[in-house]
């Protein structure tokens, strides 16, 4: 995570008992450490950082409950504070979920309430970046019926958004909960239903909280008896003054768009399958980058696991579809990686997009960069960042532990020789 004046922290995994939170000056030489011990029973949910402190939250596990609580740490000093417990539940119940505010500054905290595995309610808790509780709030859904899926995120301002499919998941609703008075404040769209004799429903989504209390939410819906892809729909709800919602303009996934796919994939593929969003991107002039990931396993659970292409739809600042573009790859990890030994990682920068890959690209094995125009949709052939890993080294660890300090600065690791057990921290200058 960068920090001002080009410093930065990392979560390093130290040990099978141990995390640290490091703090990086700009020429790489280490300001502070500050360890964060796990046990068995426990595993890192959550990281982030504010402008005064960083979070972790360690989720813990035993016969009897389920615990998430969080890891203050001083940025300037590194001092960390006393563990606070942020939600306890039932060690049969659903897991607990943690979600921060896009600065860092504020996180929200809950446990579900359940009838016959069917979610009636959230309890949820709002806490600073001090960890000082703001707010306690019941989300309550006993009014929807019996099969609905909500996702909570959070403003700066620590307000908080709840986002549902329900009504056979064919309806996107988005219920805001203010820290300041009682109010809840609901808009909703049909983003399914029946269209030309088909009954078309959500499959998968994406959410995006912004600072200027806009929340953008991107739809795949299939076909509901074939599971074919049918549309890509992207919805801005605006909670400024009375709040208003912009609908944008539905993509089809046409037999055109399928062969426009195979074109740039050099495949075959009969039908659009396994595609997911994974990102929704925005720039400064508001141009809005929606990006979904091709990933499946190959067979059982014991498989490969691969990813073979990227779809990238752009939008410009008034949410209308200008351009689309697929961005071939083909990335694979062994089952003991699983989805985390592929994939991308994306940042913006000014008017353009970077992507991060780790591919195998004409026989060399590398962190490639490409850039893409978020106005034009043109995309800058891929650039290898010259990174030397040992290669008998499992690679999933050299795409995790990259960063950008800036648009043309990377900060990555690896272990630079097979007699190394070590890993040196980098630095990459694009050029």
């Amino acid at each position: 995570m960068s920090l001002a004046g080009g410093s930065f922290l990392i979560l390093a995994h130290k040990s099978a008992t141990e995390y640290a939170v490091e703090r990086y000056s700009a020429d790489l030489q280490k300001t502070w450490s500050a360890t964060v011990p796990v046990s068995d029973a426990e595993r890192i949910d959550g990281f982030a950082c504010g402008t005064r402190q960083a979070l972790v939250v360690i989720y813990s596990k035993t016969n009897a409950s389920q615990t998430l609580s969080a890891q203050a740490i001083d940025l300037a000093t590194g001092q960390k504070a006393p563990l606070k417990k942020l939600v306890e539940t039932g060690a049969r119940d659903r897991h607990p979920g943690v979600a921060f505010s896009p600065n860092g500054t504020k996180l929200v905290a809950w446990s579900y309430a359940t009838r016959e595995e069917q979610i009636r309610a959230i309890t949820a808790s709002v806490y600073d970046e001090q960890l000082a509780k703001l707010k306690d709030r019941t989300y309550d859904f006993h009014d929807l019926g019996s099969f609905f899926s909500p996702t909570v995120s959070l403003g700066n301002d620590g307000t908080q958004y709840v986002t549902i499919i329900s009504d056979e998941m064919k309806k996107l609703s988005v219920r805001r909960y203010r820290n300041d008075n009682q109010d809840v404040k609901v808009m909703s769209v049909a983003v399914g239903g029946s269209f030309g004799g088909k009954a078309i429903t959500v499959f998968d989504t994406k959410i995006s909280t912004q600072a200027d209390n806009n929340l953008y939410v991107a739809a795949i819906c299939t076909e509901r008896l074939t599971g074919q892809y049918y549309s890509l729909k992207l919805v801005k709800f605006d909670f400024n003054g009375e709040g208003t919602m912009k609908f944008a303009d539905e993509f089809r996934f046409t037999p055109e768009y399928l062969a426009e796919v195979n074109k740039a994939t050099q495949g075959s593929s009969k039908r659009l399958e396994d595609i997911y969003l994974s990102d929704i991107l925005l720039t400064e002039e508001k141009q809005l980058v929606l990006v979904a990931e091709k990933k499946y396993e190959e067979g059982g659970d014991e498989s490969p696991v691969r990813t073979k292409e990227l779809h990238l739809f752009g939008y410009n600042e008034f949410e209308a579809p200008t351009w689309h573009t697929i961005i071939a790859k083909d990335q694979v990890a062994p089952p003991a990686e699983s989805f985390a030994g592929i994939g991308y990682k994306a940042t913006v920068f000014g008017p353009n997009v970077q992507l991060l890959t780790q591919e195998k690209i004409k026989g060399k094995s590398d962190l490639y960069v490409r850039s893409v125009n978020a106005q034009t949709g043109v995309v800058q052939p891929a650039k290898g960042l010259g990174l030397k890993v040992a290669s008998d080294q499992q690679l999933a660890y050299v795409k995790d532990f990259t960063a950008w300090l800036d648009a043309q600065t990377l900060i990555g690791v690896s272990r630079p020789s097979k007699k190394s057990a070590a890993l040196m921290l980098n630095k990459i200058v694009l050029k």
